[in-house]
């Protein structure tokens, strides 16, 4: 649970040049961005300790459309559903039969879903931004700039282009890996997949 929670409410080598200025990664990496409309494909997942002892692995598919628009589906045996429509935020826990509900605000741009799918603009309002490329690889380091986020750095890799994976690091050392595969840009996706009906039964908890 404390994967997609994370998701949710905290928050996206040899050979490379040195970090180019602020203000250059900004227009780097809002042109990366900016140019995917839609995204879809599978993630993996690994959460280590400070240590480098795993705490939890999981796997899924997630969707995504600009903006604000995405869909985060864990797989069993730990499955979670996260879901936007670009206003609200649902989070269903299927083995707890609970929804939990909240407003998709400023807030929520410290989540890797909505830093991918949100408004590219907005970035530096959040964020101090470094990066290194070669080779057609891209790293970003982005820092919050806000003190009461729950990740203390976030890492975004781009090959050919295209979002690879992604690191979170929190105040104790804790790491969350995140590696995409599979994913097709800017192909049309269907709109219900931002819509969430709350399951018979479930309780619903608004925040």
């Amino acid at each position: 649970m404390r994967t997609i929670r994370t998701l949710l409410f905290c928050l996206l080598g040899l050979g490379l040049m040195p970090a180019h200025a602020d203000e250059a990664a900004v227009k780097r990496l809002t042109q990366l961005l900016g140019k995917v409309e839609t995204l879809n494909g599978r993630f993996s997942q690994l959460t280590l300790d400070g240590s480098g002892t795993s705490l939890q692995e999981n796997a899924g598919e997630m969707t995504l459309k600009r903006p604000g628009l995405f869909r985060w589906h864990t797989d069993a045996p730990m499955e979670q559903l996260l879901v936007s429509d670009g206003k609200q935020v649902w989070l269903y826990d299927p083995d707890l039969e609970q929804v939990t509900v909240r407003a998709l605000d400023q807030r929520l741009t410290h989540t890797p879903a909505l830093l991918l799918s949100g408004d590219v603009s907005q970035i530096s309002n959040s964020f101090d931004i470094s990066y290194k490329e070669s080779s057609g690889v891209v790293d970003f380091e982005l820092k919050p700039k806000a003190r009461d986020t729950l990740f203390d750095s976030l890492r975004m890799s781009f090959r050919q282009g295209v979002i690879n994976d992604m690191q979170l690091i929190d105040s104790a050392g804790q790491r969350t890996n995140i590696l995409f595969s599979g994913l097709k840009v800017n192909t049309p996706v269907e709109q219900s997949q931002f819509t969430f009906k709350v399951p018979e039964g479930a309780d619903v908890i608004q925040e």
